[in-house]
Order: structure tokens, then C-alpha cells, then sequence
């Protein structure tokens, strides 16, 4: 018995040990969430084997991983603290957009292994006292030399490196790009990068430049990076598709051509008398060549040579270090920052963890506030409570059912627009001149298919666009199968018209998720200052002004505030949704009706007698 007593002594001293380390592991007491990230080099994660060492990591945020609800509305009580639990990791944000709720995060982590794990803790949720502490010129190391994120229109220009070089000569950033902001590059104006002593290079000195690219389309010797100082030059471009780097008139092996229209990530590396270009992490072609001599300015998406070709894309995330970078810390950065799922496996993200003051037994206590609270509730306030509540069975109800036919109609248009490529190339395979061959186009599609079809905006105006053809073949003169230009402006007519009836079908309802989202705050309001207003009416019979009389009335009122806020918030958020898909799939059908005009006046080309 007396050893039994002494092993139950010795797990009670063990546990309170251990949930004393764990207390004492939490960074800091007032930042009441965090969230462990854990980097994977290995081969169950991205599989880097070359060492990385101290490098930037990019590390996005959405719905899916982080609320956005607990943390400030800048993202200022944001902060990343080292394994050890000690150690503060620089960062800075690059965008923070706690509306859409998503957000791009820049984090130096120190000494990234090959084949390894390496963890460290993000923090948030101190809404109170956390200031900025954003340090974007200590997220790099001292052989950066320049950093553009091309984030914000009032940022784009901006170095967020040490060197604090601002560009020249640039357009307004591109919304949408690999990482927040982009450049968008017509191949007209370069954009440059001005004389500073740090961009002085030395003759045969290292140099690692990198940068994501998006080829619009294939191109000829199209400059993306250029630098010239008298008879010296240094050029980086892409060739139809192959990219290349070029010294003084040489230029590097290359490899297959890269597909336009996808975002690439090209680094080029010169040390050791070769240049190295890497695609995507990996070694893509060299060149036996020390780096020349170089000051001046150098420009992005055009050379200065008379004659050259700029490059037409979009640009983003461009660095240049003084040093010869590793295959490890490229293809890291390359599978960090990119969007695929070599990024997830790299840096995976836990779920959120609350601190002791936070967890569970906080919570309950809450629970029981919240119910203790309702019971103050006047029937005014029940009363404002079930009509949000009704609003949000309706609004839900109709974010539900909206995103449901979205998604059908997303299937439909992918099955229409496979079938549509057989035959677009040459629409006089449909025959106009019969209503069953138009449905099932030309013979191409079954019965179950056409069905699924239906349900597609661009099978409405293609069925609308062939019934017009077929009624001008009908009525036209024997022989005569062209189209006037009189009757191709009547058609287009007609396939706009038939555009504003599928956008008024695809907006349909919307209007009750914007009537929760402006009438949800007003009626928790009425429902608070009524309450308000009855708490002060019987104190005043009664009175007794003290606390204890005082606070469970305006605590009850309050909560018609908070109802109406938790109609409108999720309300926002489905509305913000469902309209970018809207916008989305009103896209498809512009773009849709201008290929067909394109198709039928090829096809039916007017009769020149």
C-alpha cells in the first residue's frame, strides 16, 4: 500500500512539473493564442537536401488557418518566437487585408536544415496593448541587397531590404499576383532600379538574383533584367519560353521551354567563374563566365540596347544578395513562396492552442455569463434577438443555396466549354438549319450530358446565339449562308440581352444577405438603446442607483448589439464570396460572347455578290 501511495506521489509531482514547463514554455501571458509551424525538409515534406540556412519564409494566412476575428485589424499583435520559446523571429507584413481575411507574412527563420524538422510558434490574440514591431529590413541577412514585395500602391516601389533602393518608373501594383501585390510588365517602359553604392558589383564578384515570372505568351529574346556599364553587360531574359542569363554577348545553356501563363521561379547565380540558372529550384542551364564590372542603374523589363525586346508579364517577390545562394536556400524559397502543394508540405501549420488563462474552464465561464446575461433580457430585447435571428436562417439559407448553384453551374460550364472546343473552330458543323442538331451540338453530346449543360450560363447564350443563326438561314435566299454585318450587330444585341437575364439570375437574392448585413447592426442597436432606456427607467422608479442594479440591464441590452454584429459579420463574408464568384462567372460569359461573334462572322462571312 505504502509503495502504491509513493507511485501515486511521484505522478503528481511529474505532472505538476510538466504542466509547470509548459506554462513556463509560453512566451508571453498577454498574447492568449498561438500556433506551432513546423518546416519539413524530409522526404515526407519537401525533400530538401542541400542546406538552406538562414532564410526568409512566406507564410500565408486565410480563413482556413487563422482568425482573423481574434488578432488586431492591422495584424500589429502579430509575433514569431523561436522553439526555444524565447527567441523573437523577425517578420514583416507585407499585406493585411482583415477584410477579405487574408494575408501575406514575411518570417526569418534561422538556420534551416537539410532533411530535417525545425519548428518555431506564431502568436496573436493580444487585441489591447501589442504595438508594430514589424522589422522588414531584419527578415533578410546583410547580403541582401534588395527585396521588392511590389505590394500596396502606396509600397510598390519600396526596398524592403537594408538598402532601402525605391524603384523608378512604375506602374500601379497588379491585385492578384503570386504574393499579394505584382508588376505587370507591357514590354514598353522599363522600370529602374537606381545607381546606389550597394549595387556596385565587383568584377568576378558572387551574385544570386531571383525573382517569380509569368510569361504571357512566348517571346524572342524578351529582357527581363538588364545592367549596362560601357562595353559590360549583364542580362537575364527568356527566350521562346527558355529562359537565359547573358554576359557580355554570352549566353547560357538552356532547357525545355517553360509553359506561358504559369508563374515560374528564375534565379540566376554567378560564382566560381559559372553562372547557374535554376528554374524552380533546380539547376537549368550555365555558362562558363565571371560577373563584370557593373554600376550604374539597371533596369527591369526592357534593355536599353536600341532595338531590344521587353518582356511582357507579370513580376513578382525580386531579390539581389551579394553571394552566391545555395541550391538548398533556392529551392526553398522557391517551394515556400510558391502555391502549390510543395508549399503546405514545407511549412505545415498547426492548429491554434490557447494559453492556461484561456482554455477550456475560461471558456465555460463565459458560457455561463452569457446565459446569466440573457436572463436580464426584456421582451424588446427577445424581440430583436429572434428577428436576427431570422435574418441569419434566411441570409444562411441563401448563401447556401447560391453557393450550391454556383458550384452546378461551375460543373456545367466545365463540361460545356470541353465541348465547345470541338466545334467553336468551325460552326458551320453545327447545322443551323435544325433546332436538335443545335442542342445537342452537332451530334457531340449525349442526353445526360446535355442535361448537365443546361445549367450552364454559356450553353443558354450559345443555344440563344445558334437559334439566331438559324432563324436568318431560314429566312435568307437559297444559297445565301453568310451573315451581313447588320445581322452579326443584332445577334450580339441579342447575346447581351441574353447576359443581363443570366446576371439577374445569378444575383437573384443576394439582396437578403445585404439586408442582414446593413439591417442586422441597426436592429441590435434599437434593440440596445430600447434596453438602455428601460434599465434607466427603473432605476429611476426604483431609486437605487448602484452597480449591481445597474449592470445586468445594460449587459442584456448589449447582447441585441452582439446578435445583430452576428448576423452581419458571417452575412459580409458570404456576400464577399459569393460576389467575387459572381463576378467570376460574368467574366466567363463576356469573354464567352466575344469568341462566339469572333467564331460565327469567320464562319459566315457576309455573301459579296
Amino acid at each position: 500500500m505504502r509503495f502504491l501511495h509513493l507511485l501515486l506521489l511521484i505522478f503528481a509531482v511529474t505532472t505538476l512539473a510538466q504542466a509547470g514547463e509548459e506554462k513556463a514554455a509560453w512566451w508571453n501571458v498577454k498574447w492568449p493564442v498561438r500556433k506551432k509551424i513546423t518546416i519539413d525538409t524530409t522526404d515526407k515534406g519537401s525533400a530538401i537536401t542541400a542546406p538552406v540556412g538562414t532564410a526568409p519564409l512566406l507564410i500565408r494566412l486565410h480563413d482556413g488557418d487563422f482568425n482573423f476575428l481574434a488578432a488586431k485589424e492591422d495584424g500589429s499583435d502579430l509575433r514569431f518566437v523561436a522553439e526555444d520559446g524565447k527567441t523573437v523571429l523577425k517578420h514583416h507584413i507585407e499585406r493585411w487585408d482583415s477584410l477579405l481575411n487574408e494575408a501575406y507574412v514575411w518570417v526569418q527563420v534561422p538556420e534551416v536544415g537539410p532533411s530535417a524538422l525545425k519548428t518555431f510558434w506564431m502568436y496573436y490574440g493580444n487585441v489591447t496593448d501589442a504595438v508594430k514591431a514589424e522589422d522588414a529590413k531584419g527578415t533578410y541577412d546583410a547580403d541582401t541587397v534588395t527585396v521588392y514585395h511590389f505590394g500596396e500602391a502606396a509600397s510598390v516601389a519600396a526596398d524592403s531590404s537594408a538598402s532601402g533602393i525605391s524603384l523608378q518608373n512604375t506602374s500601379p501594383p497588379l491585385n492578384g499576383a503570386l504574393a499579394g501585390g505584382g508588376l505587370r510588365l507591357l514590354g514598353q517602359a522599363a522600370v529602374t532600379i537606381p545607381e546606389a553604392p550597394s549595387m556596385v558589383w565587383a568584377a568576378g564578384s558572387a551574385l544570386t538574383w531571383s525573382a517569380w515570372i509569368r510569361p504571357a505568351a512566348a517571346q524572342a529574346n524578351a529582357i527581363i533584367f538588364s545592367r549596362r556599364d560601357g562595353a559590360n553587360e549583364f542580362l537575364i531574359g527568356i527566350d521562346n519560353g527558355v529562359p537565359f542569363a547573358a554576359i557580355n554577348k554570352q549566353r547560357s545553356s538552356g532547357g525545355a521551354p517553360v509553359a506561358p501563363a504559369v508563374w515560374q521561379h528564375l534565379a540566376v547565380v554567378t560564382g566560381g567563374g559559372t553562372v547557374t540558372v535554376y528554374l524552380n529550384g533546380t539547376a537549368y542551364g550555365t555558362l562558363a563566365a565571371t560577373l563584370p564590372a557593373l554600376a550604374g542603374s539597371a533596369l527591369i523589363g526592357k534593355d536599353s540596347a536600341p532595338g531590344s525586346t521587353g518582356f511582357v508579364g507579370e513580376l513578382d517577390e525580386l531579390e539581389i544578395s551579394k553571394t552566391e545562394r545555395g541550391a538548398g536556400y533556392l529551392q526553398f524559397a522557391a517551394r515556400s513562396q510558391g502555391t502549390g502543394s510543395e508549399a503546405a508540405k514545407l511549412a505545415v501549420m498547426g492548429a491554434d492552442e490557447a494559453s492556461e488563462a484561456h482554455e477550456g474552464g475560461e471558456l465555460a465561464k463565459q458560457l455561463t455569463l452569457i446565459k446569466d446575461i440573457s436572463s436580464s433580457l426584456t421582451f424588446d430585447g427577445w424581440v430583436v434577438i429572434v428577428l436576427c435571428a431570422v435574418l441569419a436562417v434566411v441570409g444562411w439559407g441563401v448563401a447556401i443555396a447560391k453557393l450550391l448553384y454556383l458550384n452546378k453551374i461551375g460543373r456545367a460550364t466545365a463540361a460545356f466549354l470541353q465541348r465547345w472546343e470541338k466545334v467553336s473552330s468551325d460552326l458551320t458543323a453545327i447545322d443551323h438549319g435544325d433546332a436538335e442538331s443545335i442542342k445537342t451540338m452537332g451530334g457531340n453530346i449525349s442526353g445526360k450530358a446535355q442535361r448537365l449543360m443546361r445549367h450552364s450560363p454559356l450553353y443558354h447564350i450559345y443555344h440563344l446565339g445558334s437559334e439566331e443563326i438559324r432563324q436568318r438561314h431560314e429566312g435568307a435566299r437559297e444559297g445565301a449562308k453568310g451573315l451581313s454585318s447588320r445581322s452579326i450587330t443584332a445577334i450580339k444585341a441579342s447575346l447581351h440581352g441574353g447576359l443581363v437575364r443570366e446576371v439577374q439570375r445569378l444575383n437573384s437574392k443576394l439582396v437578403f444577405l445585404t439586408i442582414g448585413i446593413a439591417g442586422g447592426p441597426y436592429l441590435g442597436l434599437l434593440g440596445t438603446v430600447i434596453g438602455v432606456m428601460i434599465t434607466f427607467a427603473v432605476i429611476a422608479k426604483s431609486g437605487q442607483v448602484e452597480v449591481n442594479s445597474i449592470a445586468p440591464g445594460i449587459a442584456g441590452a448589449l447582447l441585441a448589439t452582439v446578435a445583430g454584429l452576428a448576423v452581419a459579420i458571417p452575412a459580409l463574408f458570404a456576400y464577399s464570396y459569393l460576389s467575387s464568384r459572381i463576378k467570376d462567372a460574368v467574366s466567363n460569359m463576356e469573354t464567352f460572347i466575344d469568341e462566339f461573334i469572333a467564331k460565327m462572322a469567320e464562319a459566315y462571312p457576309e455573301s459579296r455578290s
